[in-house]
C-alpha cells in the first residue's frame, strides 16, 4: 500500500475519532477501539492486528495505570476530607480569587519540571477542582491552564525521558538544555494561558461540582494546611530528587539508592496516598476500604479510555505514517524547521511526545552536518526545535489528552477546543522564539 493511501487513511481515522467522540457523543473507548481495529485491518491486514492492539492497550496501562489509581486515591481523600478546600483557601488567600487560574498555572509549571505531565495533572487534579469550585471559575479554564503549564516543561526539559534520550542521541549538554528548555517554556505557557482564557471566554462552561466532606468525622472541620499539603508536596519533592539523582549520576550510596527508589513516580504516589490517609479522622479499616473502593470505581473508566488512546497511537505508529512523513520532510533543507516539522508530524500522528522527540532525534542526527546544525549550539537549538514540535498536537491519540478530559470531568470536544488548540499555539510560539534566538547564536 502506498504512503499516500496510508497517510490518507490515518488522517481520516483521526478525524473519525474526533467526530465520533465530540459530535456524535459516542463513548470514547468504543470509538477508539473500533477505529483502531478498522485502521489496522485496512493498512496492515497481514499482521497480527489483535496482538498490536493488545500491546498498545497494555503498554499504556503498564506505564500510567498504577499512577492513575494511586493518584485517584489521593484526589478522593483530598476532596472528601476537605483538605482540597483547605489548600484552595490558603493559596487564594495569598493570590486573590481573581488570579486562581494563574496561581495554579505557576504551580503546575514548577511541579512539571521534575515530573511527567500526566502524573502532575493527576496529583493536582483535586486542587484544580477546588479552585474551580471555590472561585466559580469554569473548569475547562482551570484544567486548560494546568494542563498547558505541565505540558510546556514536559516537552522541553531533559528531566523527562524523551528529551533526555534525544539529548543522548545528539550528544547535547544536559545542563544547558535544562536552562534553555525552562526559559523557552515560559513564553509557550504564557501564550497558552491567554489562549485558554480566550477560548473559554463567553462560554457557558460550569465550574467543578461542589466539593463535599462526606467521610465520617469530617462534617464540620477541615484538616490543617500543613497536613493537607503533604500528600501533594512530598511526592513532588521525591520525584524531583529522584530525577536529579538520575541526571547527576552521584556516587552510589545507600541514601542515593533510597531516594532513587522513592523518587520513582509509582512509589512517590504510594507514599503520597499513605500520607493522605492521615487526613482521615476515622482511621478504621472500613473507612480505608471505602476510600479504596471509591478510587478504584472512579479510576476504572479513566484507565480504560486512556489505554484505548494508547492502543490507537500504537496502531498509527505501526502504519509507518509518521516516520515516512518525517523522512520526506527532512529532504527539504530548511534548517531548524526540519526537526520541528518532523517532531510535529510524529507527535500528531502517534500521540506520544516522548516517542516523537526520540524518533526525530534518530532521524535527524545523521543530517545535522547537511543542515548546518552539527556545532554544539546547533545541536542545542535542534533539541529545542524538536521539543517545540513534540507539543503539536495533543488530541485523541494522546493519553495525556484523556487524563485532562477524565480527571477534569469535561467532555472531549471541550478539551479539543481548549487544550488541543493551545498545544498547537504553544508549539508554534516556542519554535518562533527558538528560531529568533538562533539568528543571534548560530
Amino acid at each position: 500500500m502506498s504512503t499516500i493511501v496510508i497517510s490518507t487513511l490515518v488522517i481520516l481515522s483521526i478525524g473519525i475519532v474526533i467526530l465520533l467522540t465530540s459530535v456524535w457523543k459516542l463513548n470514547a473507548f468504543i470509538a477508539l477501539f473500533l477505529v483502531s481495529l478498522l485502521l489496522a485491518l485496512a493498512v496492515m491486514p497481514e499482521k497480527n492486528v489483535v496482538t498490536m492492539m493488545k500491546d498498545g492497550f497494555g503498554n499504556t496501562m503498564a506505564s500510567i495505570g498504577l499512577l492513575i489509581i494511586l493518584g485517584t486515591i489521593i484526589a478522593i481523600l483530598l476532596d472528601k476530607t476537605g483538605a482540597a478546600i483547605t489548600i484552595a483557601n490558603y493559596i487564594l488567600s495569598k493570590t486573590g480569587e481573581n488570579k486562581a487560574a494563574a496561581a495554579l498555572g505557576i504551580t503546575g509549571f514548577i511541579a512539571g519540571l521534575p515530573i511527567f505531565c500526566d502524573s502532575g495533572f493527576i496529583i493536582l487534579s483535586g486542587l484544580s477542582k477546588s479552585f474551580s469550585t471555590k472561585t466559580k471559575t469554569a473548569m475547562p479554564l482551570i484544567a486548560g491552564v494546568l494542563g498547558c503549564s505541565l505540558y510546556s516543561v514536559h516537552c522541553l526539559t531533559p528531566t523527562h525521558p524523551g528529551s533526555l534520550a534525544a539529548a543522548g542521541i545528539l550528544n547535547v549538554n544536559i545542563g544547558n538544555l535544562i536552562i534553555l528548555g525552562t526559559l523557552f517554556a515560559i513564553p509557550g505557557f504564557l501564550v497558552t494561558y491567554f489562549w485558554v482564557k480566550l477560548m473559554t471566554k463567553g462560554k457557558a462552561y460550569p465550574p467543578a461540582e461542589e466539593l463535599t466532606s462526606s467521610l465520617p468525622g469530617h462534617e464540620r472541620t477541615h484538616p490543617s494546611v500543613i497536613l493537607s499539603f503533604l500528600p501533594i508536596v512530598i511526592p513532588l519533592l521525591l520525584i524531583t530528587v529522584g530525577s536529579l539523582i538520575t541526571i547527576v549520576h552521584l556516587d552510589s550510596s545507600p541514601l542515593e539508592k533510597v531516594f532513587a527508589f522513592a523518587g520513582q513516580p509509582v512509589i512517590a504516589l504510594l507514599i503520597g496516598a499513605v500520607l493522605a490517609l492521615l487526613l482521615l479522622n476515622d482511621k478504621k479499616m472500613k473507612t480505608f476500604n471505602g476510600v479504596f473502593e471509591t478510587a478504584i470505581e472512579k479510576a476504572g473508566p479513566i484507565l480504560i479510555i486512556i489505554a484505548a488512546g494508547g492502543m490507537f497511537g500504537m496502531i498509527i505508529k505501526e502504519t509507518g505514517f509518521g516516520t515516512a512523513a518525517g523522512i520526506a520532510l527532512s529532504k527539504t533543507g530548511l534548517g531548524l524547521v526540519i526537526p520541528f516539522g518532523i517532531a510535529a508530524i510524529l507527535k500528531t500522528a502517534q500521540g506520544s511526545s516522548t516517542v516523537a522527540i526520540i524518533t526525530t532525534a534518530s532521524i535527524i542526527v545523521s543530517m545535522l552536518p547537511a543542515l548546518g546544525l552539527d556545532s554544539e549550539s546547533g545541536k542545542l537549538f535542534t533539541m529545542l526545535a524538536m521539543g517545540a514540535g513534540s507539543m503539536i498536537v495533543s488530541h485523541a491519540n494522546d493519553a495525556y489528552f484523556w487524563v485532562i478530559t477524565k480527571f477534569s470531568d469535561i467532555h472531549a470536544d471541550v478539551t479539543l477546543r481548549v487544550f488541543s488548540t493551545a498545544t498547537a499555539i504553544m508549539g508554534v510560539t516556542v519554535f518562533v522564539c527558538v528560531w529568533m534566538a538562533s539568528l543571534f547564536f548560530l
